[in-house]
């Protein structure tokens, strides 16, 4: 308990009239526990984090679920998801709307934030498993697709009207995928393969000039973000924890998690450098301060 009551009077300080002062560098990059362990099924995925600064996961209690996160690290369920489906990564758009990806239904769902209407947004049944997303400023989603038994993926593009398109086959096992910060580019990484592809981004959202960014000699993967300086925040899974890439690919800053199994990360609180992370092997959140914001808190925050 003495754990949850610090992390309470951190927590209250930021939200005080504090919150706008630099936080000490000494205070970076320590990792501490969020919500309670074992909250969430060794599914926890997501995270994203919506304007008011509450945090979402997939798998609260159960599979099927969505929990939602107060600030302060009290969870509660959020939504059901329909019979037959079950979420991996979130994202939210700019008018609060959420974009779950639903692995074993074969879609992207939308959830209205008024009322929690659920619908399916896209539906692809060439895709193996919709696993994680990135979102453009439009509206624009990317989704990795793997195909675990065979170690191969797919990447793929939400258009704004819920087609799809098929934007790469025959990758490796496809999982965490983001958009730069000015987005021109696009992140992709592959797990088994243990490679961070980058790709030039049009203004109509189509991809060139494929290149490596970085690759790992252990373990694996999973998903990522970027800060608003193009750092790439990549969740190490099986090593627990968060390896910091810069634009250029070299090794910035690697964040050591309590748990070994980090799924995902998504930036928030009052000056969006807070990151949430999501643990499978705890079935909780962890956190931990950076130095910059997020590219997607501040792609939500207004002018």
């Amino acid at each position: 308990m003495k754990t949850f009551h610090s992390l309470s009077v951190v927590i209250g300080c930021y939200l005080s009239m504090a919150s706008c002062q630099m936080i000490d560098a000494q205070d970076l990059y320590k990792s501490m526990d969020f919500t309670e362990p074992e909250g969430f099924t060794s599914g926890i995925e997501g995270p994203a984090v919506d304007k008011d600064g509450s945090i979402y996961a997939v798998n609260f209690r159960e599979q099927g679920t969505i929990g939602k996160i107060t600030p302060d690290g009290k969870a509660s369920l959020y939504v059901k998801l329909p019979e037959g489906s079950t979420g991996n990564g979130i994202r939210f758009d700019q008018s609060g709307v959420m974009y779950v990806a639903d692995y074993t239904g074969h879609n992207v769902l939308q959830i209205e934030p008024q009322g929690k209407k659920i619908t399916v947004y896209a539906h692809e049944p060439k895709m193996n498993q919709p696993n994680d997303l990135a979102i453009c400023r439009d509206g624009t989603l990317f989704a990795s697709d793997p195909n675990w038994s065979a170690g191969t993926g797919q990447l793929w593009r939400i258009n704004r009207d819920g087609s799809t398109t098929l934007l790469e086959a025959d990758m490796g096992t496809t999982n965490g995928v983001e958009v730069s910060p000015d987005e021109s580019r696009l992140y992709v990484n592959e797990s088994v393969q243990r490679k961070v592809w980058v790709y030039d981004l049009d203004g109509q959202k189509n991809i060139s000039n494929k290149r490596l960014l970085t690759e790992f000699g252990d373990f694996g993967m999973d998903g990522m973000r970027c800060d608003v300086e193009g750092n790439l925040y990549i969740t190490r899974h099986g090593k627990g924890t968060v390896a910091i890439i810069s634009p250029e690919g070299k090794l910035i800053e690697e964040v050591k998690m309590k748990g070994t199994k980090p799924s995902n990360i998504a930036f928030g609180g009052p000056e969006g450098r807070t990151c949430y992370i999501t643990l499978q092997d705890r079935g909780c959140v962890e956190v931990f301060e950076a130095k910059y914001p997020g590219r997607g808190y501040k792609m939500l925050m207004p002018e």
